[in-house]
């Protein structure tokens, strides 16, 4: 037992009796703050009586995790950097490209490189900025593009779809590979909760068949055509649905007819009526089904429903043929590149509605006519110069600017 005559902190002051009760002492490495003895706090620095190798506690900047979006901080004792992740630039990785949106209308910006943004068009827009009005009359869907976004149409939810539901639409493939793929033609219900007990339908395409779907809370429902006629420029579908039992007609092929399971008969959907894709690009949102994993390629028309067999087939849409929103949605059979030359090489992307150039290496901008300097990240080869450093491009090659503390070509050396 010790009876101290002072408070030490750090390391105790080396004493013989120390040594016998407590056997090796190790001073503790680190920072020291808010230090109180009964609810007293004491000034560590002005109230000492005397110490030994104390300095100033220097957190590392990176303990504060000072980088944006990613990055991940690296330090030694007189700098650090953030090392940014793709697409993002800046002292701290604050920067994209997207911060300074250069895309018009409400369409969704997407950075393509740290300095290049693809704007995916809304509906009703098209062109490299989303600029141009164009007037759809037969949408045009692109599936999913190389960005994990889907080309759709949200229309007002169908009123009074509970209990009877007829379909009636025409489609046209972009082309036959497209059938065989996993893609969707129409959907509605409630999504994001994947249970079993969630109310949908749906309609796509697997393995060059058409299947429909729906659940009515006790189970889902499911009838799959014939293989496609491939012959066919444009395919008929007519399905629907009275209480539990509904029916699929493709093209000329047989009627097929399914009995939901359980005891329900009512579909009680609130969501959006989304044709050739959906919002959320992920199909794990949607409720457990077909889950499609891509969205339409081609084109989807004349699209119309009926909810009582003494009424009308008329347009989904509030007013009637008119969608709430969409992305990427073309007119059939038009080319967003018709009307966009790239140059110096670069190949023209078209994406529904969307378009932009796909440029070759050591160019950018939106029509590829701008060079990518040296020291830019997306050069090809990188500059060599080493984190903390300034790449200067020169007439002929460039040279590297080293902080305080590096030198050699590329301040590799210490």
């Amino acid at each position: 037992q010790i009876n101290f005559g002072s408070i030490f902190l750090g390391k105790v002051p080396v004493h013989e009796e120390v040594h016998r009760c407590a056997g090796q002492i190790y001073g503790y490495k680190g920072c020291i703050r808010d230090f109180q003895v009964n609810h007293k706090e004491l000034f560590i620095i002005d109230e000492a009586l005397e110490g030994r190798n104390v300095e100033n506690c220097n957190v590392p900047i990176c303990d504060y995790h000072p980088c944006h979006n990613g990055g991940t901080c690296t330090s030694d004792e007189e700098n650090w950097y953030c090392e940014c992740p793709k697409l993002y630039t800046g002292k701290l990785c604050q920067f994209a490209t997207c911060d300074e949106n250069p895309c018009g209308n409400g369409a969704t910006c997407f950075p393509k490189s740290r300095r290049d943004a693809v704007c995916l068009c809304p509906y009703g827009r098209a062109g490299i900025l989303c600029s141009d009005a164009i007037n759809i009359t037969q949408p045009s869907f692109s599936g999913t593009d190389i960005f994990g976004y889907t080309s759709f149409l949200a229309y007002s939810t169908i009123p009074n779809i509970t209990f009877y539901y007829e379909f009636r639409l025409k489609f046209w493939l972009a082309n036959h590979h497209s059938a065989l793929q996993d893609n969707l033609i129409f959907f509605t219900g409630q999504k994001g909760q994947g249970l079993n007990g969630d109310d949908f339908l749906e309609l796509g395409l697997r393995n060059g068949r058409v299947v429909y779907s729906y659940n009515l809370g006790s189970g889902t429902a499911t009838i799959i055509s014939k293989p496609l006629d491939l012959t066919l420029n444009v395919h008929v579908i007519h399905l629907g649905r009275n209480l539990q039992k509904g029916w699929l007609k493709v093209d000329d092929q047989k009627n097929k007819t399914v009995t939901s399971p359980g005891r329900l008969v009512g579909l009680n959907v609130f969501s959006q009526f989304y044709l050739g894709g959906y919002r959320e690009y992920i199909p794990e949102l949607l409720p457990k089904g077909h889950r499609f994993k891509n969205g339409f390629q081609g084109c989807i028309f004349d699209v119309q429903v009926r909810t009582s067999l003494d009424q009308g087939f008329k347009s989904p849409g509030t007013p009637e043929g008119h969608p709430n929103s969409g992305r990427s949605v073309g007119q059939c059979k038009d080319s967003p590149c018709s009307l966009i030359k790239c140059r110096n090489g670069g190949k023209c992307i078209e994406s529904g509605s969307t378009v932009y150039c796909d440029c070759l290496t050591g160019w950018k901008g939106a029509f590829c006519t701008e060079t990518v300097s040296v020291c830019e990240p997306e050069h090809d080869p990188p500059h060599l110069c080493q984190q903390g450093s300034t790449c200067v491009p020169l007439p002929s090659g460039y040279t590297c600017h080293c902080p305080l503390g590096t030198t050699g070509t590329y301040c590799e050396q210490g």
